[in-house]
């Protein structure tokens, strides 16, 4: 603790760090605010939900790939200012001109501008904290970052859901501007060790080298990708496994959220709380499998993962339905987040170890694609169906299939059973 101490008494590291909680806080109440304003304006429409949360994961495909050229090039504390007052003007005209308006396409306009901006933000505030802190302390800091970032998350939910239900769908959007622009305030007062400085010629220079990068990462880096993942089963296992799960997610998503709002008749107040649960899970989840997963092969870790996430998605769905009872759902969501940690972390570690150095990068950027376009696709597959069938019904087929695939995995035979944890 007196290490951390050490990293926050630097003034600029602190104003960053700090901008960051509020900011990811903004983000979680963000989202509490889009799945209020769908509900009001289509209550129980799953496929309605699936449109505006993929307007919010497009822009990982379409601005991810380039983002990272400009802000190499770019000024980053100035990026950061920027990109954050940009969006504080975004969201606060959402409340002010799109709310009540007709058409949403002006308000799914904005929303995708926001998070397209939000690409541009997140790899220049991982890239300037070199430039805030001593090398020694590098290492805390980017603990210190990714902790209370996952905390903040956790509790933007939990108390944005509340705040969104106290003050309303507008209230929540104003609030969200509200964090964009207190943290590009502190960030305008961040003064990194290095500066860039950004001459006129240079935007030429960055868009000929989005072309170069286009030309050679996405077409001969792919080709390089294809050819070793052709040659490595247990990544194309993994892939598979990363494939169902994230398909898995993606169905359960938005059918989940519509699910809880019918059961609770509550727009995000119960939601976000139990997502409080559900993110608690995940972090005692990877403690336990930290501790005690030693020696046990990464794909029955995985499989076993899988039937008691199919297992415990099943009894929340039922026992939420029939008994109504808070409580006993959000015990049922910790252990949905206790059953489902182990997998990412296994899945991660195994691609670590028999990935080499050189690929690393273009493996994981590989999965990414992958794993979004899984949820994606069966986001939207799962709400059609959802809109015929219930969304009860929906969840007790996805826990049903969550457990078969974690059987049939468990039980096959194979020598991807003899990968085990050091």
């Amino acid at each position: 603790m007196s290490q951390f101490r050490k990293v926050i008494r630097n003034k600029n590291f602190f104003l960053l760090w700090l901008g960051q909680i509020i900011s990811q806080f903004g983000d979680r109440l963000n989202q509490m605010a889009l799945i209020a304003f769908i509900f009001n304006r289509a209550p129980g429409s799953t496929f309605e939900l699936a449109k505006i949360i993929s307007i919010t994961i497009i822009p990982v495909f379409v601005i991810g790939p380039i983002a990272g050229i400009y802000v190499d090039r770019w000024d980053r504390r100035k990026t950061m200012f920027i990109c954050d007052l940009i969006r504080a003007v975004l969201v606060c005209s959402i409340p002010f001109f799109l709310i009540d308006k007709n058409s949403v396409v002006p308000l799914y306009v904005v929303v995708f501008l926001v998070f397209c901006i939000g690409r541009f933000f997140v790899p220049a505030k991982m890239s300037i904290i070199p430039d805030l802190v001593k090398k020694e302390d590098l290492l805390l800091a980017n603990s210190l970052v990714n902790t209370t970032g996952m905390i903040a998350a956790a509790l933007g939910l939990g108390i944005g859901g509340i705040l969104v239900e106290i003050v309303g769908v507008k209230g929540g959007f104003f609030i969200d501007a509200a964090t964009f622009l207190i943290s590009s305030i502190l960030i305008f007062f961040v003064k990194p060790h290095k500066l860039l400085k950004v001459q006129p010629k240079d935007v030429l220079d960055v868009s000929k080298e989005i072309v170069s990068v286009i030309r050679e990462s996405v077409i001969d880096d792919l080709k390089s990708v294809i050819s070793f993942l052709r040659n490595q089963k247990h990544i194309r296992r993994t892939l598979d496994i990363l494939f169902i799960l994230w398909a898995a997610l993606g169905s359960v998503y938005v059918v989940i959220i519509v699910f809880i709002q019918g059961v609770f008749t509550s727009v995000v107040k119960d939601l976000g709380i139990l997502a409080v649960f559900l993110g608690c899970g995940l972090f005692f989840g990877s403690l336990i499998y930290g501790k005690l997963g030693k020696g046990l092969s990464y794909f029955r870790m995985i499989f076993i993962s899988l039937i008691f996430c199919g297992l415990s998605l099943l009894a929340f769905t039922m026992l939420s339905y029939y008994l109504t009872s808070f409580i006993l759902t959000s015990l049922l969501a910790f252990i949905v987040g206790i059953s489902a940690a182990p997998i990412m972390i296994a899945v991660n570690t195994l691609v670590h170890e028999v990935t080499g150095k050189e690929m690393m990068g273009k493996v994981f950027s590989a999965i990414e694609i992958i794993v979004h376009f899984a949820f994606l696709i069966f986001m939207f597959f799962a709400s059609a169906v959802a809109e015929r069938i219930g969304q009860y019904y929906m969840l007790i087929i996805i826990g049903v299939i969550i457990c078969f695939v974690g059987l049939v995995g468990l039980f096959k035979k194979g020598d991807h059973f003899f990968l085990k944890r050091a």
